[in-house]
């Protein structure tokens, strides 16, 4: 596919690209809880940069989650509405797997804040999964195989402390800023390991159901 849209809403980031072939236009910026307000503009705005019409596009890329619920849900609904007004596909790919291949390094553990004292984490190997995504709390995440790994993301910058007493042995590297962007998403998309699926049919990934502790698991925690 040449002509691409790709969005990840999972954090406080709104990262968007469009791809005309090899040309990529982006545009990677914390929005905090806006979203919403912000995401369609900056669409349009790139668009006009890439000389692309809507109608020229193939198909759009979204992170599914896991992440934050409610911009993980403003995302897909986009990608939805815009892929069944176009008449085009969309590609659910994973938040950790875009995470991951936003870094430069090979072995990486892929870790998001999810709140009340948990991570969502998964490994990848050259862009492998080999752990699975799941959510943990930051002294039980899963052991990788050998060393050398980077752990990335939100969830190294939230509990520190925690994941490299777990991992230390492991890890040759930590960036507690790195967040799933875009342009990763692209490349993504066009590897063929993640397939693309009508619009109503796209589902999200929230690994956790839950999604405030009751009063009295915060008085505990």
């Amino acid at each position: 596919m040449n002509n691409l849209v790709a969005l990840d809403t999972s954090t406080e980031y709104l990262s968007l690209t469009v791809a005309a072939g090899s040309v990529l236009r982006s545009h990677h910026a914390h929005v905090g809880q806006q979203h919403a307000e912000a995401t369609l503009p900056t669409l349009h705005r790139l668009l006009a940069e890439q000389g692309l019409s809507a109608q020229a596009l193939e198909a759009i890329a979204f992170g599914n989650g896991p992440g934050a619920f409610t911009g993980l849900r403003i995302g897909c609904g986009l990608a939805q509405g815009l892929a069944l007004a176009l008449g085009i596909p969309v590609i659910p790919v994973s938040t950790l797997a875009v995470l991951a291949a936003s870094v430069p390094a090979s072995r990486v553990l892929a870790c998001l804040d999810a709140r009340m004292g948990q991570v969502y984490y998964a490994g990848y190997v050259d862009g492998e999964e080999v752990l699975a995504p799941g959510l943990y709390t930051p002294d039980d995440v899963p052991l990788p195989s050998g060393e050398g790994w980077w752990l990335v993301g939100s969830g190294a910058a939230a509990h520190p402390q925690a994941l490299q007493t777990r991992l230390g042995g492991c890890l040759a590297g930590v960036d507690g800023q790195a967040t799933p962007h875009a342009e990763a998403l692209i490349a993504l998309a066009r590897s063929g390991r993640w397939p693309a699926c009508a619009p109503e049919a796209a589902e999200l990934c929230y690994v956790r159901d839950k999604v405030a502790l009751k009063t009295h698991e915060r008085l505990n925690a």
